[in-house]
C-alpha cells in the first residue's frame, strides 16, 4: 500500500492558473489570502493529512467503529488524530470570525478538503458534517443560538450533525414523521421524538457534546415538504454558563454494517423515547427543509470532492504498482518493464489521472463562485456567481463521485488479481467511494435537479452563459499551434453540449418523463465537457509558462499531454450521450413495454 503525497503542486497550479485565486484575493474580506499564505495552510494540511491521517486509512477499514450500549468506539487512531485536527483549526476555516473562525474563502478550504478525503475519507466526513450544521446556524439560527453553539462548533469542542432520513422518509423528504411539540415549560423549547437513520457520526467519542439539526413537524404543521422545521437537539442539554449538562433524550441504538467507510459511524438516532429529546426551533417553523438545504448544498459540492479524494488515491496507489509490477512483454519495447508500459495499462492509468485532474479543477472552480456569489461587491456579480455555483453543484457532485466509482474500478483492474484480495487495500477505494453516488440526493436527483431546476426553469440561461466561455476557451486554444487540436476537440464537445441543452428546453415541459429518462446522460456530458474546457484552459496557462520559461517544464508538459488524452479517450463520449438523450421517448415506450 503506497504512502499518500499531497497532490500541492497541481493544487497550487489549478488554483492560479484556473480557478482565479486573484480574483478571490481581490474580494472583500479575502485580501490576505495570497499565494504565499495559499501555499502555508496547503503544506500544513499535507503534512497533517500524511503523517497522522493517511496511516490510519486502511486500519479503520479493518477495524470499523462499534457500538455498544448506546456508546460508539471510533476506529483507532480516529480520537487522537481529531484533537490534532481541531487543535490545528481545521474547522473554522472559513467560519465567521466573531465566533472565533478565520473568514477564509471556500476557494482555500475546497483544496484543504480533498487533502483530508484523500488522506481517509471516513475520518473526513465528521469535519464536514460539523461544516454544513455551522454554515445552517450562521445562516439561520437566533443570535442567542448562535452564541450557544457556534463558538464550540467551530473550534471543535463540540460537533456536527444532519438529521434528515427516517426509516419511511428516504429521498422524499415530504414523508417525514418526526414530531416536535412544544414544551409548555415557559422555555420556548419543544419535545422532539421519532427515529433517524444513516446519520453520518450521529454518535461517537471525540468530544463530550454533539449538535444534532433533526428535521420535525409541528402539530399543526401543513402536509408535505411546506410542513417540515429544523430543530437544534444537543445529546447534552447546556447548562447556564454554556457547558454540556444532562444527557438528552436523544440517543444511538445502532450503527450500521456498511460496504465501505467503515471507520465512519452511521448511527440510527433514537429521539425522545422516555421524556421527549429537548430542542430548540432554528429560525421560522415550517421553513427547515429550506434552511437545510443551506447545509445541504454545500455538502454535495463536498461528496464531489470526496470522489476527488478517493480517486487521487486510487491513482497514486496505482501508479506505484504498475510501476514496480513486472508481468509479460511490451509491445514495441525491449527489455523488461513494469506493466505501467503495456498500452492498455498505460490508458487505464491515464484515464484515471485525467478524469481526476478534470474532477479537481472543477470543484475548485465551483469553489470560486461560492466565494464570489457571497463577498462580490456588485449585486448583479454576486447573482450571476450564484446562478453558476447553482448549475455547478448537481454536476460537480454527481459527475465527480460517479467518475470516482469508476477510477476505483480502474485501479482494482490494473491491480489485477491482486486487486481483489485485501491484502493491497486497493478494494477499499472501491467499497469507500460507492456511497457517493447515494447520500446527499443520488446521481438520478442530481441530474434530475439539473435538467428540471437548473436547465428546463430557465431556459438554459445559465448554462448557456457557461457554454460561451467554454467557447471562447476552444477558440483560444485553437489560436494556439501546439493547441489547436485541442481547441478543435473541445469544440466539438461544447457543440454537442449545445445541442443537448437546447434539446432539454425545447423538450422539457412537454414530455418530462422523456426528457428525464436522460437526465443522467446529461449530467455526464455536462461533467465530460466541463472538465475538458477546465483541462484546456490548463493547457494554455501552462504552454504560456513553457513559453516564457517560467515554471517547472515537466510538469507543463505533463499537463498538456494530460489534457491530450482526455480530448482523445474521454470527450469524444459526448457524441453517445447527446445520442441517448435525444432517444428519451422511445426508450421509455420500451421500457413500460418490459415492465409492464
Amino acid at each position: 500500500m503506497t504512502v499518500y503525497v499531497a497532490p500541492v503542486k497541481d493544487l497550487m497550479f489549478v488554483l492560479e492558473e484556473v480557478a482565479g485565486l486573484d480574483e478571490v484575493a481581490a474580494l472583500p474580506g479575502c485580501e490576505e489570502v495570497g499565494i504565499e499564505l495559499v501555499s502555508a495552510v496547503l503544506e500544513e494540511a499535507s503534512r497533517l493529512a500524511e503523517e497522522v491521517i493517511a496511516p490510519l486509512n486502511k486500519i479503520s477499514d479493518q477495524q470499523g467503529a462499534t457500538c455498544a450500549n448506546y456508546e460508539v468506539k471510533t476506529s483507532p487512531g480516529f480520537k487522537d488524530a481529531y484533537k490534532q485536527f481541531a487543535d490545528g483549526g481545521w474547522i473554522g476555516l472559513t467560519c465567521d470570525p466573531e465566533f472565533g473562525g478565520q473568514g477564509l474563502p471556500h476557494l482555500l478550504s475546497i483544496p484543504v478538503g480533498e487533502i483530508w478525503n484523500s488522506a481517509c475519507t471516513a475520518f473526513a466526513l465528521c469535519p464536514m458534517l460539523t461544516s454544513g450544521a455551522i454554515e445552517a446556524l450562521s445562516h439561520h439560527a437566533s443570535d442567542d443560538l448562535k452564541a450557544r453553539y457556534l463558538p464550540k462548533m467551530i473550534s471543535g469542542e463540540w460537533t456536527g450533525t444532519m438529521n434528515l432520513t427516517e426509516p419511511n422518509a428516504g429521498s422524499d423528504l415530504a414523508a417525514v414523521r418526526t414530531r416536535a411539540v412544544p414544551a409548555n415549560d415557559g422555555s420556548n423549547a419543544y419535545l422532539i421524538s421519532g427515529t433517524k437513520i444513516f446519520i453520518t457520526y450521529g454518535e461517537h467519542d471525540y468530544t463530550d457534546n454533539i449538535i444534532h439539526l433533526v428535521l420535525a413537524r409541528l402539530p399543526d404543521a401543513p402536509a408535505g415538504v411546506k410542513g417540515i422545521s429544523l430543530f437544534v437537539v444537543p445529546k447534552f442539554l447546556l447548562n447556564s454558563d454554556g457547558s454540556a449538562g444532562a444527557r438528552n433524550d436523544a440517543k444511538c441504538v445502532s450503527i450500521e454494517h456498511k460496504m465501505g467507510i467503515h471507520g465512519s459511524p452511521t448511527a440510527v438516532m433514537a429521539f425522545g423515547e422516555e421524556t421527549g429529546a429537548v430542542g430548540h426551533l432554528v429560525g421560522e417553523a415550517n421553513r427547515g427543509l429550506e434552511y437545510m438545504f443551506t447545509m445541504m448544498n454545500n455538502a454535495r459540492l463536498s461528496v464531489g470532492l470526496e470522489g476527488v479524494g478517493i480517486a487521487e488515491r486510487a491513482y497514486q496507489q496505482t501508479l506505484s504498482y504498475a510501476m514496480e509490477r513486472i508481468q509479460g512483454r511490451v509491445a514495441g519495447r525491449e527489455g523488461t518493464l513494469p506493466i505501467a508500459y503495456h498500452p492498455d495499462v498505460r490508458r487505464m492509468l491515464m484515464s484515471m489521472r485525467s478524469q481526476t485532474e478534470a474532477m479537481r479543477a472543477l470543484v475548485l472552480v465551483a469553489a470560486a463562485s461560492l466565494d464570489k456569489a457571497a463577498r462580490c461587491a456588485d449585486a448583479g456579480e454576486r447573482k450571476r456567481h450564484q446562478a453558476r455555483i447553482d448549475l455547478l453543484i448537481p454536476v460537480a457532485k454527481g459527475w465527480c463521485s460517479e467518475q470516482a466509482n469508476e477510477i476505483a474500478y480502474t485501479a482494482v483492474q490494473v491491480h489485477g488479481g491482486m486487486g481483489y484480495i485485501e491484502e493491497t487495500g486497493v478494494a477499499q477505494y472501491q467499497r469507500d467511494a460507492r456511497i457517493t453516488t447515494i447520500y446527499e440526493g443520488t446521481t438520478g436527483i442530481q441530474a434530475n435537479d439539473l435538467m428540471g431546476r437548473k436547465v428546463a426553469r430557465d431556459g438554459g440561461a445559465a448554462a448557456n452563459a457557461l457554454i460561451l466561455e467554454m467557447v471562447a476557451t476552444a477558440v483560444q486554444a485553437q489560436g494556439v499551434t501546439e493547441l489547436t487540436s485541442m481547441g478543435d476537440g473541445l469544440a466539438g464537445g461544447v457543440a454537442d453540449l449545445k445541442a443537448a441543452t437546447d434539446w432539454i428546453v425545447e423538450n422539457y415541459v412537454s414530455n418530462t418523463a422523456s426528457t428525464l429518462l436522460g437526465s443522467v446522460h446529461y449530467l455526464k456530458l455536462f461533467g465530460t465537457v466541463a472538465g475538458a474546457w477546465l483541462l484546456v484552459r490548463s493547457s494554455i496557462a501552462a504552454q504560456a509558462r513553457l513559453v516564457a520559461g517560467n515554471g517547472d517544464a515537466a510538469f507543463c508538459r505533463q499537463k498538456i499531454g494530460t489534457t491530450r488524452f482526455y480530448i482523445d479517450q474521454v470527450l469524444p463520449l459526448t457524441a453517445s450521450l447527446l445520442l441517448m438523450l435525444k432517444r428519451g421517448t422511445s426508450s421509455l415506450d420500451a421500457a413500460d413495454l418490459a415492465l409492464s
